[in-house]
């Protein structure tokens, strides 16, 4: 009886393990999170992607025309594809891009004349299955693997069933093989490489082929039972038996057609029907997802939360491959060459080195580790190192935030990469300009070291350029300080402190100076563009990451430095477009959230509401967070205040959410905000868990009244890194009104240059 009542307790226990183990995180997934945005207004800019975490293909359905940015759009009522997709941004072209479209009845391969149309409530988007019913009865349903997709086409019964393969807006080439149910090709398309470079893609049906041909989608010209073509937008059509239910089975590969076959082999072999995948897809989302566990929010908070999370584990993506032996290699789109090791792509630092990079230092650091070697791999491979890669080297926007990624590795204990070579590799890149985009090398790179600032209007967004490249030299010299390099801390300094050269007194902004020293005349701090970057001095004034202590004294002190935080939410919504000519959906997106000139639909403010707690007033941190969230975000097809942007602005909710945010990457410190959850555990990779307890947390309590660090008194506004590693509970006890008289003391003040 005994051994009978062990064995009941034993299973029952078993159970509740294994059941614990099942958390259904994907369930709160809204993959058409942010989807409802046009050139002049975004709600995010994102498709609804099935994709693995960090996977190196994406999968899209496609409401836009062939090479559109917008390639799904929430209003639009017609689908023409399936795609393989990479895009960061609808603003940034696609690469590596073939599309899947089952047709009915007639073949149709015009683009634009076989759109089916369908309604949302027939649709299922969730990161490892996206589903949809057209109105013609035909269904598609996708699940991702890495690189592949495991896809689904069911007919209607009767009705003479085609697939169509688009090879989108370039050079492409397909050959089909009746026999054997298979389609193999490559695409070329896309900007970045800068060598000729192929995708090879492999597609296997599990139903026969009845008919097939081969067409191209400028003329739209068609060749009945022709095997192979190659040119521009050639594309292939088959035909299976009328009503039939097709499993496709995809990979690609951008190193060979073997290496492809390769691919679809060791990911979806094993997979006899799509549940197969999707179910293998679940798991592993839920495991990644399931590395922050969050408890005690409402269902949106939830929605929100996972979602955001979701979209945040998307970039940097996995550029590389797996040989026959499992080891990693790739094609390199720097070099066009193969090497072997990792590489990861589809990233604009100038956006992700604020959140979405510090959020993987904290929940993938084995895969972050990875990514520092890899970006040195790509300063060998390019010259350069990396700003905006997609693929390879852009240059776009402004900075050179390589180095931030690199500092702030290194301060968490992630050393996987040779900090002398990172440091030699960022002096070429601070004194050197590269022959494209302002992000390659340093633009006004001459007087930069000249004058202690970029000047204007000699160059565009110059006292940006000029504030980003002062925190990038913080980080140089922070590196060099943490491996005693005596030579790059003298280098760097002095300019840490450029900073100060372009803030004016008398207005008690950052302005543009020309090369005499003179500041711009006609000065309006709602006037867009000129000196900065998609914004204003309302929105530049605070990117001092390094010494927000140094610019609250040149600011004449904490009460002035507050004040003028508050105005920021006071001050009337207005835009003057400036050297915009017009308004931009930055602007548009800023008047719409309402909430003065506070535009957190962009990159540069968004860590503002954070230093309150370097000023005295760590309670307005603490409220303006809360409402950020609670405001411009949710789960929804509006759930984005602007451009999403490569996982930095889901990261900012997230890390947000958890109740702080790295204001200054590089020093190993998360300044504290407010909770959205009553308990949230971070599963470390260490097999540590790092736990937030904020019981009496809700919409009321959104202060700090009192904390405590593995049950000792914690009065910082900051939290280490190492000390989330090491594990723990922080208890947060909350309150509906400010707590004035807490964390005022100098040491619970997180980190500036200046004492």
């Amino acid at each position: 009886m005994k051994l009978k009542l062990i064995a009941s307790v034993l299973c029952c226990l078993a159970t509740k393990g294994l059941l614990a183990q099942q958390k259904d995180w994907v369930h709160y997934v809204n993959t058409l999170q942010g989807t409802n945005s046009r050139h002049e207004l975004t709600r995010g800019n994102t498709y609804p992607t099935t994709a693995l975490p960090f996977g190196m293909h994406t999968w899209t359905p496609q409401t836009g025309r062939n090479g559109d940015g917008w390639k799904y759009q929430y209003f639009k009522d017609k689908i023409r594809g399936f795609q393989q997709a990479h895009q960061c941004s609808s603003w940034t072209r696609d690469y590596a891009v073939f599309s899947l479209m089952p047709m009915v009845d007639e073949l149709i391969v015009d683009e634009n004349q076989r759109e089916a149309r369908f309604s949302h409530k027939d649709e299922i988007a969730k990161p490892n299955y996206y589903k949809v019913k057209f109105e013609n009865e035909i269904t598609t349903e996708i699940s991702p693997s890495e690189r592949g997709a495991h896809l689904r086409f069911s007919y209607p019964k009767g009705k003479r069933s085609f697939l169509i393969l688009d090879g989108y807006t370039r050079l492409s080439g397909v050959q089909i093989y009746p026999k054997e149910n298979k389609i193999t090709g490559w695409v070329n398309n896309g900007e970045g490489f800068k060598r000729g470079w192929k995708s090879y893609f492999v597609i296997q049906f599990d139903q026969p082929i009845k008919a097939y041909g081969t067409w191209e989608n400028k003329r739209n010209t068609v060749n009945k039972d022709s095997l192979i073509a190659e040119g521009l937008g050639k594309g292939a059509f088959i035909q299976f038996e009328s009503g039939a239910k097709v499993q496709v089975k995809t990979a690609s590969s951008y190193i060979s057609l073997k290496q492809a076959e390769l691919n679809l082999k060791r990911e979806l072999g094993n997979d006899k029907t799509l549940e197969d995948t999707k179910a293998n897809a679940a798991a592993i989302w839920n495991k990644s997802l399931g590395k922050i566990e969050v408890e005690g929010g409402s269902s949106a908070d939830m929605e929100t939360f996972y979602s955001c999370f979701f979209r945040a584990s998307l970039f940097s993506r996995k550029f590389y491959e797996l040989n026959e032996a499992g080891k990693p290699y790739y094609f390199s789109p720097y070099d066009g060459k193969v090497h072997n090791g990792y590489m990861f792509t589809d990233t604009g630092f100038w956006d992700t080195f604020r959140a979405q990079f510090p959020l993987n230092t904290l929940v993938q650091p084995e895969m972050h580790g990875h990514y520092m070697q890899a970006m040195l791999d790509a300063y060998e491979q390019c010259g350069w190192l990396p700003s905006w890669s997609f693929p390879s080297e852009a240059g776009s926007m402004i900075g050179n935030h390589a180095i931030s990624l690199l500092a702030d590795a290194w301060a968490k204990g992630i050393r996987t990469f040779d900090p002398k070579k990172a440091l030699d590799a960022y002096y070429h890149e601070a004194m050197n300009k590269g022959p494209w985009g302002p992000a390659n090398g340093r633009d006004g790179v001459t007087e930069y070291n000249q004058l202690g600032y970029v000047p204007y209007p000699r160059y565009r967004e110059a006292t940006a350029k000029t504030l980003e490249y002062a925190y990038d030299d913080y980080c140089a010299y922070q590196l060099a300080k943490m491996i005693g390099d005596k030579h790059y801390m003298e280098v760097f300094e002095k300019p840490m402190y450029n900073y100060k050269n372009v803030y004016d007194p008398a207005t008690r902004f950052m302005r543009g100076k020309n090369a005499e020293g003179k500041w711009s005349p006609n000065f309006d701090p709602t006037e867009w563009g000129g000196p900065f970057t998609e914004g204003n001095a309302w929105h530049w004034q605070w990117s001092v990451f390094q010494d927000t202590k140094g610019l609250i004294n040149l600011m004449g002190g904490s009460d002035n430095f507050t004040a003028k935080l508050d105005s920021v939410f006071t001050e009337p919504n207005k835009v003057n477009v400036g050297s915009y000519g017009g308004m931009i959906h930055e602007m548009t997106e800023m008047v719409m959230a309402n909430m003065g000139q506070y535009a957190h639909g962009n990159q540069p403010i968004q860590h503002m509401v954070y230093l309150y707690n370097y000023a005295n007033q760590p309670w307005k941190a603490q409220f303006h967070a809360r409402e950020v969230m609670r405001k411009l975000y949710d789960a929804t097809e509006n759930g984005y205040p602007g451009d999403e942007d490569q996982g930095q602005t889901s990261s900012w909710y997230v890390l947000s959410a958890l109740g702080f945010y790295s204001v200054t990457p590089g020093t190993g410190e998360y300044v504290l905000g407010s909770p959205v959850f009553k308990k949230t555990t971070i599963n470390l990779e260490n097999g540590k868990k790092f736990v937030i307890e904020a019981p009496a947390n809700d919409v009321e309590h959104v202060y700090i009244k009192s904390a405590s660090l593995n049950g000792k008194n914690f009065t910082k506004n900051f939290i280490n890194h190492s000390d989330i590693l090491e594990g723990g509970v922080l208890k947060l006890e909350m309150n509906v009104k400010p707590s004035l008289n807490r964390g005022l003391l100098n040491e619970d003040k997180p980190f500036s240059l200046s004492k």
